[in-house]
């Protein structure tokens, strides 16, 4: 039987992953505070509308970035890296200071870092242009480690819902299919191909492992979990069982 076995939220685009134990999806919207912000780079400016993440600050782009942890609460984020230490921010106001607090961790050869802003709440701020959260499998990421010779953080990832039970890369062909989580319904829209943000440890901030490489050689594509809309909302938590309608 599939299971839920972890949920991530990501309060800021690229910046920062968190755990959680549970959560309160709602229909046509993303997962609560997940890519509730970004960090703009270069000219980028805020429009109010969904934009392309080649304009945000993200782990591909600044590898270091994939090394911060994060905890939010009551509208504070609290993120962390080994080496730069840790700030806490209240995202309405102290986008400065996250910047300031980025720039030592972000490649002087990239777009300069702008400004923090806030996501459309119809859409987030994912790599879709629509509201979804990401599905994957504790399989693949169990068969992708072994043809990579070491174990993977999930983070590596950042993604929302990770599922036990299933065969490696099943989750993949659930295109146009509905799973239920209690009252929950999510339908499955597209596959996530992926970017060298995963080839990055987010231990140390280092690009360490050829995972695009290995997934194209082993599996014939760059392909790693879904994207999922919530079709109907309700309460989901860790160890709730998934129905494949």
């Amino acid at each position: 039987m599939a299971r839920v076995a972890q949920i991530w939220r990501h309060p800021i685009k690229g910046i920062g992953a968190e755990p959680l134990d549970s959560v309160t999806l709602t229909a046509g919207r993303p997962l609560p505070g997940d890519r509730a912000w970004a960090m703009t780079t270069g000219d980028t400016v805020d429009t109010g509308t969904w934009q392309s993440c080649k304009n945000f600050a993200r782990g591909c782009f600044g590898p270091q970035l994939m090394a911060i942890t994060a905890r939010s609460a009551a509208g504070i984020v609290h993120l962390d890296h080994p080496t730069a230490g840790a700030i806490r921010i209240d995202p309405a106001r102290d986008g400065a200071a996250l910047r300031d607090w980025l720039a030592p961790l972000w490649p002087e050869a990239r777009p300069a870092l702008g400004s923090l802003i806030p996501a459309p709440e119809d859409t987030g701020l994912s790599d879709a242009n629509y509201a979804c959260l990401s599905v994957l499998g504790t399989a693949s990421l169990a068969a992708l480690s072994e043809a990579c010779g070491r174990p993977l953080d999930p983070r590596r990832f950042r993604g929302n819902l990770w599922l036990s039970g299933l065969a490696p890369f099943e989750e993949l062909d659930w295109t146009g299919r509905r799973m239920q989580i209690g009252a929950t319904v999510l339908e499955v829209v597209e596959r996530i191909d992926r970017c060298r943000a995963t080839q990055v440890n987010p231990e140390t901030g280092e690009e360490d492992t050829p995972t695009l490489a290995t997934l194209r050689k082993t599996w014939g594509h760059i392909d790693f979990g879904v994207k999922a809309r919530v079709i109907a909302g309700g309460d989901i938590a860790t160890g709730q069982e998934i129905t494949l309608l």
